[in-house]
């Protein structure tokens, strides 16, 4: 009876964990914490200032193609990290940072500009948020989510543990339906690389009027990607059902291949499968810095820390640059790049004895106010330090949408790196808020979309 009452106990105990908050804590939200949960005071020198609600909507011009103005183009860095003062600031940068001082001595910098917290949200965003900290609740121990319903944003904006930390960055917002044109680059040791173009869509279910809402409860996304360029891989497309519970049920991913001119199924689009056209140099749920399902690991929630992390890279995403402005041996010309002093989450995955992954430990940095994985510090099943992922982030002010301008991921020991989001030399920017069909984002489509 005494072990009957303990267990009792412990699973009263695992759904306190796991439950949302109480009311009292929910109405934090909007007043000492931002609306999507971070903290509104700034720190105790003002090199964070408070945040006051973001940048208007107005903050920039917007060009023809969608290209958004930099609304600080007038600051200069308020100092430059090389390797002979990355000691001086090793406690606002991550072991990944620091080892990419190491391995390029004498061309990787870290330009530190002032801070600003630009991003803010659309109103039905925040109301979505506050009643996901009302109701919703993690189970199959907390790799998925119970009573997310309707706009499904932000499940923990108040989190509790790593895994709810993880599971904002998961669901966070993207403007709705999404299309975007993108080019990624593999670069070898000297810098030479073939860029492999992407024409990407994300839709998601609510905003999808056709679509059967009862059998999409259980889908996060729809996620349609078509290679364009080389012409040795145009005309394959990729299709992903995103499932909110995917230890319940995987996610569903089918390939179009070009040449065989046929549709299959795609069960390796998953954790660390190879990412689409990466030479091995990305897993799969690299993608988005962190994208799929969490139940592979333990997540343990650190705590929260001030760190240097790329921020408001609107020079980055400049439609007067070439590829071959950006694309440099070793990494990006992080003369282009904008680091700010921003508050993260620490987060640190550990894959369970259970299970397997190349990266044994991932070190994630998620910034407090988009809920956007900004730095990650991958480990091999060794120890080492293996990889090193930086998220270029900016803020579409124009739609209130938090994004990346690139992403990157550094393969220290390789001495290669792969950059995936780049698009300026597209013909326009991110598309937000198209028209979505039902009928777009299911196999039978994608014959007709791969036809070359």
């Amino acid at each position: 009876m005494r072990k009957l009452f303990a267990v009792m106990a412990l699973s009263v105990l695992a759904a306190n964990v796991m439950a949302a908050v109480s009311p009292e804590e929910a109405a934090k939200l909007g007043t000492t914490l931002t609306p999507v949960g971070a903290e509104k005071a700034g720190n105790a020198d003002g090199s964070i200032p408070a945040w006051t609600g973001g940048i208007p909507k107005n903050a920039g011009a917007v060009d023809s193609k969608g290209f958004l103005a930099d609304p600080f183009a007038s600051e200069k860095p308020l100092f430059v990290i090389t390797a002979a003062t990355v000691d001086k600031y090793k406690d606002k940068l991550s072991d990944g940072q620091v080892a990419m001082f190491k391995r390029y001595p004498e061309t990787y910098k870290i330009p530190v500009y002032p801070s600003h917290r630009t991003v803010n949200l659309p109103p039905d965003i925040y109301e979505s948020i506050k009643r996901s900290a009302l109701n919703v609740h993690a189970i199959n121990d907390g790799n998925g989510l119970e009573n997310f319903t309707g706009n499904r944003y932000y499940a923990f904006p108040i989190p509790k543990n790593g895994v709810e930390v993880l599971w904002n960055h998961i669901t966070r917002y993207h403007g709705g339906n999404l299309k975007r044109i993108i080019t990624q680059a593999t670069p070898q040791t000297n810098g030479s690389y073939t860029p492999i173009r992407f024409e990407e869509e994300v839709a998601v279910p609510q905003a999808i009027p056709d679509i059967d809402q009862a059998k999409a409860a259980n889908v996060l996304s729809f996620f349609k990607q078509s290679v364009t360029a080389p012409a040795r891989l145009a005309g394959n497309v990729l299709l992903v059902h995103e499932t909110l519970d995917q230890v319940k049920e995987p996610r569903l991913a089918w390939i179009y291949n070009a040449g065989q001119r046929r549709v299959r199924r795609a069960p390796q689009v998953s954790y660390d499968g190879p990412g689409t056209a990466s030479d091995g140099l990305r897993t799969t749920d690299n993608f988005d810095m962190f994208s799929g399902a969490p139940d592979r690991y333990d997540w343990k929630l650190i705590g929260k820390k001030e760190m240097y992390i790329p921020y408001n890279s609107y020079k980055l995403d400049s439609p007067t640059l070439k590829y071959d402005d950006i694309i440099k041996a070793g990494h990006i010309n992080q003369d282009l790049t904008r680091y700010e002093l921003h508050r993260v989450w620490e987060v640190v995955g550990t894959v369970k004895p259970s299970e397997r992954h190349i990266y044994a430990k991932r070190h994630m940095y998620i910034d407090e106010d988009s809920w956007q994985v900004a730095l990650v510090d991958h480990y091999d099943g060794r120890g080492q330090l293996w990889r090193v992922a930086e998220g270029h982030a900016q803020f579409y002010y124009d739609h209130q949408v938090p994004a990346y301008t690139v992403e990157t991921l550094y393969d220290i020991i390789a001495g290669r790196y792969i950059a995936l989001g780049m698009k300026n030399e597209e013909k326009s920017s991110f598309v937000f808020g198209f028209a979505a069909k039902a009928a777009d984002y299911t196999p039978a489509a994608l014959r007709s979309e791969g036809v070359r």
